[in-house]
């Protein structure tokens, strides 16, 4: 094999050098993956999938190759494209009974207090029916008081039993008083790993669920930003009633209680109502106040 020099070059013309056909390939091989990374680079650092798609099909001109080849990674396209690898979906679901395992998780609306002086709220979703309870606080530390009340009355009227409780790392769930708690009542306690929120799904996705319709409802109502609670608490009543758990067919509420729910007293939030004066009024004053329905009053019948 023998190649002219053009001054501290040497130039081999392949297509008359003369040498074995596998010795050639060799140093095509290397050629177009040479011109392959510059085209990379130059092409800001596109997919070799698209770069051929484009030479494939002529979308360009003034390309020197139709077929792109890399071998080895870009280094550089992993400092800037890395993503984490995704979280796919279970095939099977091994909680088949409901409160078997709850979601916890806490969130802050807004950076501006409710009219009841609430700053945060915590969203306890069970994995099974996917039914939701919502606590509002002034301080995170009444967390612990509200998942203690919760368990021990969803044992009672449900005979069901509590196994686990799974959150993320936040102090205000990793604490003594909740390991002692769960440690009395036999609960284990389930971590999300940090920096992993898709491992504790199910709370992150009910409290994005309650924040969108919570929204819905204040733009739809055009009532002050200071009844964020009420926004919430009836965005979390009206969801139970009419979500769908997809992988049984029925509503979150039907799947607690064994029961279909009843939306005949369903109203819009925000709507404009009358409230009958508690005192009896003078003769000729008027008997009722005006207002705007904001929320349902769970403990009542």
């Amino acid at each position: 094999m023998s190649a002219t020099r053009k001054q501290d070059l040497y130039v081999l013309n392949m297509a008359t050098a003369s040498t074995s056909s596998s010795t050639a390939s060799c140093f095509m091989s290397k050629a177009i993956e040479k011109d392959s990374i510059l085209w990379h680079k130059k092409m800001g650092h596109l997919s070799l999938r698209k770069m051929n798609h484009l030479g494939h099909n002529n979308l360009v001109e003034e390309v020197s190759l139709k077929n792109f080849k890399l071998s080895d990674v870009c280094v550089s396209c992993r400092k800037g494209k890395q993503t984490k690898q995704s979280h796919k979906p279970k095939k099977f679901h091994s909680i088949t009974v409901p409160l078997e395992l709850l979601h916890m998780d806490l969130f802050c609306p807004v950076n501006r207090k409710s009219i009841a002086g609430d700053q945060y709220c915590l969203v306890i979703t069970d994995e099974y029916s996917r039914y939701s309870w919502v606590f509002f606080m002034i301080e995170k530390s009444e967390m612990f008081e509200c998942v203690q009340v919760l368990v021990t009355k969803l044992e009672s009227l449900y005979k069901l039993k509590v196994r686990m409780l799974r959150t993320d790392n936040g102090t205000e769930f990793k604490n003594h008083n909740m390991e002692t708690f769960c440690n009395e009542c036999g609960i284990i306690q389930q971590f999300s790993a940090p920096c992993v929120p898709q491992m504790n799904g199910v709370a992150e996705r009910k409290n994005r669920t309650l924040i969108e319709v919570a929204r819905t409802m204040l733009a739809d109502s055009s009532l002050p930003v200071q009844l964020w609670n009420e926004f919430v608490a009836n965005a979390y009543y009206t969801l139970n009633m009419v979500l769908i758990v997809k992988r049984y067919g029925k509503t979150c509420f039907e799947l607690l209680h064994n029961r279909k729910p009843n939306l005949k007293y369903l109203e819009p939030f925000g709507a404009p109502c009358t409230m009958l004066k508690k005192h009896e009024p003078g003769k000729f004053n008027e008997k009722v106040e005006e207002g705007y329905f904001l929320a349902y009053s769970t403990p009542n019948k």
